[in-house]
């Protein structure tokens, strides 16, 4: 096996293991103003958001909402996971983003009252 097959394998692997896809609200706490997205790896969003609480950065965030977590810090933003997609081996990458972007369309129709970035 060659270099590249090694890394064509890993990254193979990578691509198929059993993540949580889904929508998430960013809520700043202070503002009351939240960012609703979708992901198809949550976990990596909530290590994200953690990172940047432990040192303080807000340039983990969308830009939208970074200059609000440099004002107020970064512990006034509030991970909310909204939704969550069954992922099933069958699933293409496809159907995963449009059922995303279905999901994250009637959330954000659904909370269309709440100011948002």
């Amino acid at each position: 096996m060659t270099d590249r097959d090694g890394r064509r394998e890993h990254g193979e692997v990578y691509r198929l293991r059993i993540t949580e896809a889904g929508v998430y609200m960013l809520r700043n706490q202070a503002t009351g103003k939240i960012l609703i997205d979708s992901s198809r790896d949550l976990a990596s969003v909530r290590n994200k958001i953690d990172f940047g609480r432990s040192t303080g950065s807000a340039s983990v965030l969308d830009q939208r909402m970074a200059a609000d977590a440099r004002t107020h810090g970064m512990a006034v933003i509030e991970l909310v996971v909204l939704d969550v997609i069954d992922l099933r081996p069958e699933m293409t990458l496809a159907q995963v983003t449009a059922d995303l972007a279905s999901l994250e369309a009637l959330w954000r129709e659904k909370l269309a009252h709440v100011p948002q970035y």
